[in-house]
């Protein structure tokens, strides 16, 4: 049991049949009347993130959060499919559980998959991928403006921009969790 006045940023309890987490929390003794908690939570399983007070005594039951290091192998339709690298079981996963930022995901990287008592909520792509662009407009020789960008489209079809004296055929190192492109690789 996790008491409310144990609460740390990323601890995950259930609440109201929920699964959430703690985003941030903070510690409140007012100079008149008892202390509480007010903390920020995330629903771990749809993201939304909502504010509440908690008696620092309130005891809430610790919920487990399985991350697993899956391959992601290919997609048949809005089905996802992911491999164990342990068992080598294949598991499909539907499109509605990827986030946005799995658009820079290709074959066979690896991937962790979150789970809650075998109900699979979220895949989580590496931090940084390297990708070949595969359609970019040419940079002008001169064209040297500060931070000035182009769109890129990337070899798994998303879009991003990109410094002016990045060409096509170019891989390229991005930051999933901004979609930025970070270096040449």
């Amino acid at each position: 049991m996790l008491s409310a006045g144990d609460f740390r940023n990323g601890s995950t309890f259930e609440l109201d049949g929920n699964v959430v987490s703690i985003v941030e929390f903070q510690h409140v003794k007012p100079g008149k009347g008892a202390a509480f908690v007010r903390a920020k939570i995330k629903n771990v399983m749809t993201g939304a993130v909502t504010e509440r007070t908690f008696n620092p005594s309130d005891k809430y039951q610790e919920a487990f959060i399985e991350r697993k290091d899956m391959q992601y192998l290919y997609n048949d339709g809005d089905l996802y499919y992911f491999m164990d690298n342990e068992t080598f079981e294949q598991i499909p996963i539907n499109s509605s559980v990827l986030s946005d930022n799995f658009k820079f995901v290709k074959e066979n990287m690896v991937c962790k998959v979150l789970s809650y008592k075998g109900n699979v909520f979220g895949v989580e792509p590496p931090l940084f991928v390297e990708l070949v662009i595969t359609q970019t407009d040419a940079g002008f020789k001169g064209d040297t403006a500060t931070n000035a960008t182009k769109p890129a489209t990337l070899e798994t079809g998303a879009e991003i921009k990109v410094p002016l004296f990045i060409e096509e055929g170019e891989k390229i190192k991005i930051d999933t969790r901004t979609g930025e492109y970070l270096e040449r690789a």
